[in-house]
């Protein structure tokens, strides 16, 4: 009999970590975080952390597992993540997974690879050299307009890779995929919670005035004074990187949290972008998920008690 395993993610602000909350409570379950950010250690308020109450009646996994100075990936992540689901398991719980980077949901889903040209030294150079003169922001919008959606699968200080990206958007790419898929050996019900875009941006914009008013500001201050840097994956992250300039004397209070809000929104449009990709996700309302989860549940329960 095969094992039951949850799948939530979703647009930012849409409610996703109370609901998984919810389930875990009511169906003996750990949560298994899918976030880009949570993973650092200190970046609490502005990745909307699951806090220390929280954590203490569910189990939570993958959450302050690196220093703000160390890097992620996808391929890390799916690792890291077969592994807390096993253990989960094996203590006969049920594993559910919760988090908006839906890069790491899809590469966890497909296990996909891609079979790449061979490298253009020139084509490097020449990006490199861009990137010295005007940042590597600069170069990674570059991919953003060429693939947006490829682009959210690097980060903008991973110049390497986004070079590597735009140099197979000039020569082209054949996608391979990896037929043995870890997931195929659970009962999946995976959801993807979406809404209306003014309906999400209001909470977009609730959510970040609650980060304020939580102490958002303190905290990536004290991140810097520790040696946290613009430079660092971690610091990239919105939320966060809107503060360098804050604290450089170049921006306002008011422009900075307006800038978060900015970020944020523009965040969300790629991320509905990116979850249509996503072939086995089942994109509705909060409401809508959270009865198909229950029902799916409970089903799979009334089958067994047969």
């Amino acid at each position: 009999m095969m094992n039951n395993l949850i799948i939530i993610t979703g647009l930012t602000a849409s409610g996703k970590s109370n609901l998984a909350l919810e389930i875990a409570k009511n169906f003996n379950g750990e949560i298994i975080s899918a976030d880009s950010v949570q993973i650092y250690r200190g970046l609490d308020i502005g990745s909307a952390k699951a806090t220390i109450e929280e954590r203490s009646i569910v189990k939570h996994h993958l959450i302050d597992i690196k220093r703000v100075n160390e890097t992620y990936n996808a391929g890390e992540f799916v690792k890291d993540c077969k592994k807390a689901i096993e253990e989960i398991i094996s203590r006969k719980k049920l594993p559910i997974i919760v988090g908006g980077t839906a890069l790491y949901i899809k590469a966890l889903l497909n296990g996909y690879t891609f079979t790449e040209q061979p490298a253009d030294s020139g084509f490097r150079l020449k990006y490199q050299n861009l990137a010295k003169d005007f940042g590597n922001d600069y170069v990674y919008n570059l991919l953003v307009e060429k693939n947006p959606i490829k682009a959210q699968s690097v980060h903008p200080n991973n110049l390497k890779r986004v070079i590597r990206y735009l140099e197979i958007e000039e020569q082209g790419e054949i996608p391979s995929f990896n037929q043995d898929k870890f997931i195929s050996n659970y009962n999946v019900c995976a959801v993807g919670i979406i809404e209306d875009r003014e309906s999400i941006y209001e909470k977009i914009n609730a959510r970040v005035d609650k980060m304020i008013s939580l102490g958002l500001k303190a905290e990536v201050k004290h991140l810097i004074e520790n040696g946290a840097t613009k430079t660092l994956q971690s610091m990239n992250s919105i939320g966060y990187k809107e503060w360098f300039d804050y604290f450089e004397g170049k921006k306002t209070l008011i422009d900075t949290i307006e800038l978060i809000k900015q970020h944020s929104r523009n965040y969300c449009k790629r991320q509905l972008t990116f979850l249509k990709t996503i072939e086995q996700l089942d994109l509705c309302d909060i409401n809508t998920a959270k009865n198909k989860i229950y029902n799916f549940l409970k089903g799979i329960n009334n089958d067994n008690n047969r």
